[in-house]
């Protein structure tokens, strides 16, 4: 998430936790990673994908990779922030942390953040603590087979030149149609198309930073021409229009 104010020090990326805080000047932007949110101070007004939220002190969300989220903090917010490509954090998406823990563990990882010789043990173990104050998943989701995300998307990068539907992804995890898009709802908050766009995207993404060509990208991933892809690429990084924030509500 873009710096509004500049922030405290940042960590180094191998844990992928930093102290960030933000002004009233507006951002908006998508990652394609997940980024968790836990307020230290002030509130942060977030709209994802259109849905409002305020997160103060203790409170979290977790944004999906692709999702497009603005941003901003009329009084000045800081936050704790975790950027990570780790799959398990898809069972986090679209459920709110036991505050209480999650805000004695937040700050004690921020005074870990702000010393000249960082604790790297605590902060090692940081994401994984982390994780583990969300709480536990609901019964119900708990006792599904796991869906292999990882091995699913290297299913579907050795498929791009074919039109892939929801049906062919739902039968290689041996789900229904109707069941597979609601999985993809509860552990990405996305539905499956989007899901399977934005794992295209990601790996295109991933040629290209190997110094791969457009054009050669562009056919390996299955757009049908380079511009299509720089086009599909401008638009996950452009901003989009953050609603007034007197309409924002915070979901349960």
């Amino acid at each position: 998430m873009q710096l509004q104010v500049p922030a405290d020090p940042v960590a180094p990326a191998m844990h992928g936790l930093s102290l960030r805080r933000y002004g009233a000047s507006r951002g908006s932007h998508a990652h394609d990673h997940f980024q968790v949110l836990v307020g230290l101070s002030g509130q942060l007004d977030l709209e994802v994908e259109g849905r409002g939220r305020h997160i103060a002190p203790g409170e979290g969300w977790v944004i999906a990779p692709g999702d497009q989220h603005d941003f901003e903090s009329s009084q000045g917010a800081q936050c704790l922030v975790l950027d990570t490509s780790d799959l398990p954090w898809s069972r986090a998406v679209g459920r709110t942390p036991m505050a209480q823990r999650t805000l004695s563990l937040a700050r004690y990882l921020a005074l870990c953040l702000g010393q000249p010789d960082s604790p790297m043990l605590a902060l090692h173990h940081g994401p994984a603590l982390l994780l583990e104050a969300w709480g536990p998943l609901p019964a119900s989701a708990s006792r599904r087979r796991a869906i292999d995300w990882a091995a699913l998307s290297l299913w579907a990068q050795a498929r791009w030149q074919r039109p892939l539907t929801v049906a062919d992804m739902a039968a290689v995890v041996c789900l229904s149609p109707s069941q597979f898009a609601q999985r993809c709802r509860d552990e990405w908050g996305m539905g499956a198309m989007q899901w399977l766009r934005q794992q295209r995207l990601v790996h295109a993404r991933q040629l290209r930073g190997h110094g791969m060509s457009v054009a050669e990208v562009a056919r390996r991933t299955g757009y049908r021409s380079p511009s299509a892809l720089t086009a599909a690429m401008r638009r996950e990084e452009a901003p989009a229009p953050l609603s007034r924030l007197s309409s924002l509500t915070s979901e349960p």
